[in-house]
């Protein structure tokens, strides 16, 4: 069986949580509690763009809080 996170043909939302962490999630299964959709659902290379654009800092938001940088 194939994971679903892996399929290149599938379809992702892009998922973010309290933190400011980033997610790829397939669109046919249920957003988890504590992660909201931000965009999609696109492609899954469409998802990783996004990612890649929108999620530049991958320290929790709580540290960068703390360490004066949010």
């Amino acid at each position: 069986m194939s994971n679903p996170f892996d399929d290149a043909d599938g379809a992702f939302l892009v998922l973010v949580n309290a933190e400011e962490q980033h997610s790829l999630w397939p669109e046919f299964a249920a957003v988890p509690e504590g992660w909201t959709a931000v965009h999609g659902p696109v492609p899954r290379d469409e998802a990783l763009e996004y990612v890649n654009a929108h999620w530049t800092d991958l320290r929790p938001r709580s540290l960068r809080v703390a360490m004066g940088e949010a």
